[in-house]
């Protein structure tokens, strides 16, 4: 993370006052939707802007409405156009079966692997069979603990001289998530 960006950021919403605030919150809706910057730049900004728990609170909860939007916009906007292009792909067809039923434990497991990005999470879901509620529900539980590990990495980014140690085991955690991401995707390719 470029600290330089976090705090220009921070510092540029810190003089816009409330408004500021704002921004920084609708700015992790709008990454939700559509990545513009590295999530941790953004979360390190809002850290910085609100303090640690409640820039996590906002964090989270943003994460979460964006989510939910973007899950939205596809359902409605894109599924019927791609249903129709991805019908002949009979392992994708079973996978998003298997979405259907499990869609909670799915949607729950792919918040927890950092290699696959949130918006691919958000609109690949959508345009599966994961039902609604499998994937809101989901979706609260799976970013509540990986929206409070970006946030803590971006507050220690920003203070690392502070923070070493903490950091690096917040580093072991996430290269043990992504090796089991790896790990249960090698699993995945292997059972379609």
């Amino acid at each position: 993370m470029d600290n330089w960006n976090v705090h220009h950021l921070s510092e540029m919403f810190e003089t816009w006052g409330l408004w500021g605030h704002a921004a920084g919150a609708l700015l992790v809706y709008i990454q939700t939707l559509v990545p513009v910057l590295p999530f941790l730049v953004v979360a390190g900004a809002n850290v910085l802007i609100f303090g640690f728990w409640l820039g996590f609170i906002v964090n989270y909860v943003m994460t979460v409405l964006g989510a939910v939007t973007a899950f939205w916009i596809a359902r409605h906007y894109g599924g019927g156009w791609l249903h129709r292009k991805l019908a002949k792909y009979s392992y994708l067809n079973a996978f998003s079966s298997k979405l259907k039923r499990h869609g909670f434990f799915y949607m729950t497991l792919s918040r927890f692997i950092p290699m696959i990005p949130s918006f691919v999470i958000n609109y690949g879901a959508a345009l599966m069979k994961v039902k609604p509620r499998h994937f809101v529900l989901g979706t609260i539980a799976g970013n509540l603990p990986m929206i409070f590990l970006e946030s803590l990495v971006g507050h220690d980014l920003l203070y690392f001289q502070h923070n070493k140690g903490r950091l690096m085991l917040l580093g072991a955690i996430f290269v043990i998530l992504f090796l089991i991401g790896r790990a249960a995707k090698k699993k995945w390719l292997q059972t379609r």
